[in-house]
């Protein structure tokens, strides 16, 4: 079982970053050095999120452990890396004392991008899993329960095959209602292993239609959407609605993951309150 669900963690919270654009590490550093004040358990390190590239997140994850002295997850993806690069990823991994990773097809590659990227796609995320495994590490995967499509049914069997691959935890695309936290639930209790429900807090009315017109595998419900519109201060309430996410993820699921966009992580004080 992964660290992260020790006897000692009955519900776990981790924060997720996203390294910085560039090779400089030391103003995002200084911000997650801030919060160690917080109760939680963990950061999460994305790798190239959106297909945009960002600072190697491993050694990103290996920054923020000597740097915070918290365990870090690496997201690792079969987008960026052919079998061998994937090896050398987790085994290095392994050496700079990273005992957990996140297996993730990755964001599809723009075709609009100034600079064409090509898709490596050398393991499928299954063979990810088994070969972290095989590495030693601990190794989770995500639910992308692809809202828009209404795909949990689809997607939890493509769980199962993650389960029967070697993953030990899953993490969720980023939640916003009892409804769906719900039926999450139903449709994964069966797996027999952690779920770990995604909060990302909605800074404004123009970030909320973003998430839902534009980011696959993220639906902001409409009742919510128009609250934070006709908000007299956006940011409090989406911070309030994520607050009650996590209260009410005790309910139905193992921990949370946080995903403050922006590099903003002040609003973790106020989440973070009441746990």
């Amino acid at each position: 079982m992964s660290f992260l669900f020790s006897d000692d963690n009955d519900f776990i919270i981790t924060i997720e970053v996203v390294p910085p654009a560039g090779n400089d590490p030391t103003a995002i550093l200084e911000k997650l050095c801030n919060l160690s004040g917080l109760r939680f358990h963990a950061f999460s390190v994305a790798s190239n999120p959106v297909a945009k590239p960002r600072m190697s997140a491993m050694v990103f994850t290996h920054l923020v452990q000597q740097a915070t002295l918290k365990p870090a997850i690496l997201h690792c993806t079969v987008r960026d890396h052919n079998r061998l690069g994937l090896q050398s990823e987790l085994w290095g991994a392994k050496a700079l004392g990273i005992e957990t990773v996140i297996a993730v097809t990755g964001d599809p590659s723009s075709s609009r991008a100034e600079e064409s990227t090509s898709t490596v796609g050398d393991l499928n995320v299954f063979q990810l899993i088994a070969l972290a495994r095989e590495s030693d590490l601990d190794i989770g995967a995500v639910l992308d329960f692809r809202p828009e499509v209404n795909g949990l049914k689809h997607e939890v069997k493509r769980l199962e095959q993650k389960v029967a691959s070697g993953c030990r935890f899953i993490v969720t695309q980023p939640v916003y209602d009892e409804k769906t936290a719900k039926a999450i639930h139903t449709a994964t209790q069966h797996l027999d292993v952690p779920v770990i429900m995604g909060i990302l807090p909605l800074l404004s009315y123009k970030h909320a239609v973003f998430l839902h017109d534009k980011v696959d595998g993220i639906a902001v419900p409409k009742f919510l959407r128009q609250q934070i519109k006709t908000a007299e201060n956006p940011v409090k309430t989406g911070v309030d609605q994520s607050r009650q996410m996590l209260e009410l993820g005790k309910s139905y699921f193992s921990g949370a993951c946080i995903m403050p966009p922006f590099d903003r992580f002040d609003i973790l004080p106020d989440i973070l309150s009441n746990f």
